[in-house]
């Protein structure tokens, strides 16, 4: 006697989901605690400001490497830390090959923007530029791919993080908005190169569409049918004997000139 057999749960498209979203949280958990690592070592007495972005600088070059890893305050760290538990679970469940494609372009975009437009003799650090990198990304997919995963990540990304829309232009003394924008302009850059690094979610069908082409199926049969068909293609209905040939003449009767018309 055959017995059923239980489905495989890593066939089941949920579980599957479930899998990719705890992936992303534990790795952008992971970023996170080696973050409050080096903010401890910060507070050591480690000098922090050779791996900060110094504008024009080359010296400052090697901040591009090291200023995300960096935060000057332990408010700093926070906010950065949710907004990356936050925008890095949401880029990586729903987009996890461009994700890992574009975080160096990211990483190194906030760092080049502070590099290029930041003030001669300041030093720029933290992760904001690429948490506005990965808003950026996100929400540019969003609109690029258009699918029903897309536009619901972007929403989710501009529903918790709409405002840093803005943050990317000057708005705040001592805020570094030339990382923000460096990381944006990253991530809208990486979200032209890599939207079809993921594969598209199948696309669900609606009875209605299955009905639709259903009807415009049997409308073309039907107009097939009534259209007018070629000579050749018309049956004969009635052929004259072999041999002889025959001819209509259908009499006219000559009209007399003097005889007035009929009315």
């Amino acid at each position: 006697m055959d017995t059923p057999t239980a489905p495989d749960a890593g066939d089941n498209p949920a579980t599957h989901d479930r899998r990719r979203v705890l992936r992303a949280f534990n790795l952008s958990l992971g970023f996170v605690l080696l973050l409050v690592v080096m903010f401890t070592v910060q507070r050591s007495g480690w000098d922090w400001r050779p791996w900060s972005v110094a504008p024009l600088d080359s010296h400052g070059l090697l901040g591009l490497l090291g200023a995300p890893l960096l935060h000057g305050s332990i408010e700093h760290l926070g906010a950065n830390a949710v907004a990356l538990l936050i925008l890095g679970t949401l880029a990586g469940s729903v987009y996890p090959q461009a994700t890992v494609r574009a975080l160096p372009l990211l990483w190194a975009g906030s760092g080049l923007g502070a590099w290029l437009l930041g003030d001669i003799g300041s030093h720029h650090l933290g992760a904001s530029g690429v948490t506005h990198g990965l808003m950026f990304l996100v929400f540019v997919l969003g609109l690029l791919r258009r699918d029903r995963p897309a536009i619901a990540a972007s929403l989710i990304g501009f529903l918790f993080y709409g405002s840093m829309l803005i943050t990317i232009l000057p708005h705040e003394p001592g805020v570094s908005w030339q990382s923000h924008m460096g990381g944006a302009a990253a991530g809208v850059i990486a979200a032209l190169l890599f939207r079809n690094a993921d594969p598209r979610a199948p696309r669900k069908r609606y009875s209605w569409e299955d009905e639709e082409e259903e009807a415009l199926a049997e409308d073309a049969v039907l107009d097939h049918e009534l259209e007018q068909r070629a000579p050749h293609d018309v049956p004969v209905l009635w052929q004259p004997r072999q041999g002889r040939d025959y001819e209509v003449v259908v009499p006219l009767r000559r009209r007399d000139p003097d005889q007035p018309p009929r009315e």
